[in-house]
Parts: C-alpha cells; structure tokens; sequence
C-alpha cells in the first residue's frame, strides 16, 4: 500500500516538470519562429524603401535639372531639339491637357460612384443585387487600364471618327467609379446604426438621414477616396493612347485629341533626343510630385477622420 502510494507520488511529481520542459520547448521554437518572421519582415521593408529611394533619387537627379520655367510655360516645339542654340520647348500642353482630363473624369466618376456605393452600404446590404455589384466594382477595381481603353474605343471613338478628349476623360472616369464606390461603401459602413436610429426615430425620412448625417460623418473619408482616385488616375497611360491619343499643341477641344502628362512622357523618353529624354525626366517628375502631394493631402484627411 505503501509503495504504491510513493509510486503515484513520484508520477504526480514528474508529471508537471515534463510538462514545464514541453512549455520550455514550445516558447524556444515560438521565439524562434517570431524573431526569423519579424528579421523577414524588416529586411523586406528595407529591400522596399531602398528601391523606392532610389526611383525617388534618380527622378529627383535626372528630372530636376531639366525641370525650369520653359518646360512649364512652352509647348512642343520639335524643331528647336538637337539644337544646343536653341530655346527648347516644353510641356505646358500635356500639363493643360492632363488637368483637364482629370478633372471632367473627376466630376463624372464622382457622383455615380458616391450614389452606387451609398447603394450598396444603406440599402442593399445581405442582397443578392447588392453582392453582384459589389462583386462588379471589384473586378472593375482591379481590371486592366487598357481594357477600360479598348472598351471607350470601341463604343466612342469609332462612332466619332477619330480620337477625343472627351473619350479620354470617359475612360479616366470609368476608372474612378470603383475607388469611389469601395471607399464611400466602407466608410459608411464605420457609421454606428446606433446614430442612423436615432435620426429615424426623430421621423427624418431615410433619404435626409443619409445625405445629412451619414454622409456628414463620412465626409473626410469620402473625400479621400475621391482623392486616391484622382491621383491613380494621373498616371494612366494605356487608355490614353486609344482615346485621347495625344497632341503636340495645347488644346481646349474635347472633341480634337488632347495631349496628357503620361503620353508626353512615352512619346518624349522613346524619342532618341537627350534633350527630349530630358524633358521626359522632368514630366515623371511633375507627376511623381502631383501624386505624392495628393497622397499626402489624403492621408492627412484619413488620420482626422479616425
């Protein structure tokens, strides 16, 4: 009886030190496994800012000498390069012409997505309708720019007869739409139901309580959407080129080809002229810039919001 009793005893003891050993084991491999994801972590990130810092530096190099006065107040003047004598010409009209395809995309791309993802976030939550546009804007979010391209070629430079900036802008604003639907979605979907029931249960309509509360609450994450996708939208390239198409003088025609910011820099860097690479260099610059500062403006928008 006696040994028996000892025997229990010393299993009843040996039984918490192997499960100290095996706790001891198990935080050494944990340990491990946290220091080698975390040391991957951080020399990714590194890897990263390195290669980012070095676009940054060489647009920086390359893009600010050749960025003065003349590049932002001449046009295209092709017979002016190879000549070291002679006053070069610049990118005013990419610069007229990117601004005003932006911007109409802006105002047409705003509105319909604002109203489709203030759809999908007040009405149509749990509904099949809901998720199939959902399921849409998304793989319209993330389809190939040059498909969007092919498509306002399709439907609107052929029927016109020619290239347009009015197509153009149509195909910046289909790009647009999305941003502003999964931007505007989320950020109503962060507004407490707690404040939409209490402005229902005052007997406000539903219509007043989104446009005068919800979207009041949401107002600087909206706007930063808005933002985002007017800067993705500044460095679209390939639907340019079947729609707008580009321009060597400043045009105020929506219905005439219309030079941007992103074909000048195509056209001028694959040209063969130093001074025209040069001129390249400095309108990446500008873009780089104009992206970044409106980056910048949006991240500002979304730290007050929270």
């Amino acid at each position: 009886m006696s040994s028996t009793t000892s025997l229990t005893g010393l299993q009843m003891a040996a039984a918490p030190a192997k499960d100290q050993a095996t706790a001891r084991a198990l935080g050494r491999r944990r340990r491990a496994v946290d220091g080698i994801v975390r040391w991957a972590c951080i020399g990714s990130t590194i890897i990263g800012l390195i290669f980012l810092a070095s676009i940054l530096a060489t647009l920086i190099y390359r893009g600010f000498g050749a960025l003065d006065l003349t590049v932002l107040t001449r046009e295209f003047e092709p017979t002016t390069y190879g000549d070291p004598d002679a006053i070069r010409g610049g990118l005013f009209h990419a610069i007229v012409g990117s601004l005003i395809q932006t911007a109409i995309a802006t105002v047409v791309g705003t509105p319909i997505g604002l109203l489709v993802g203030t759809y999908l976030a007040e009405y149509a939550r749990g509904s099949k309708l809901g998720e199939a546009i959902r399921f849409v804007s998304d793989v319209l979010l993330s389809a190939p720019s040059i498909l969007i391209g092919l498509f306002i070629y399709q439907m609107v430079v052929l029927p016109m007869g020619g290239f347009s900036g009015l197509a153009g802008s149509l195909a910046l604003a289909i790009i647009v739409i999305p941003v502003v639907v999964r931007t505007t979605e989320d950020m109503l979907t962060l507004i407490p139901n707690t404040l939409r029931e209490a402005v229902v249960g005052l007997g406000a309509p539903k219509w007043k309580m989104i446009t005068l509360v919800t979207w009041r609450a949401a107002l600087s994450g909206i706007v930063t959407g808005v933002l985002l996708a007017f800067a993705r939208i500044t460095g679209e390239t390939a639907p340019l080129l079947l729609t707008s198409f580009g321009n060597s003088v400043t045009s105020w025609d929506l219905g005439r080809s219309m030079a941007s910011l992103p074909i000048a820099i195509y056209q001028q860097a694959n040209s063969g002229f130093p001074d025209l690479v040069d001129i390249a260099w400095a309108g990446a610059l500008l873009v780089t810039l104009g992206v970044l500062s409106i980056n910048v403006i949006a991240r500002v928008l979304l730290r007050k919001r929270k």
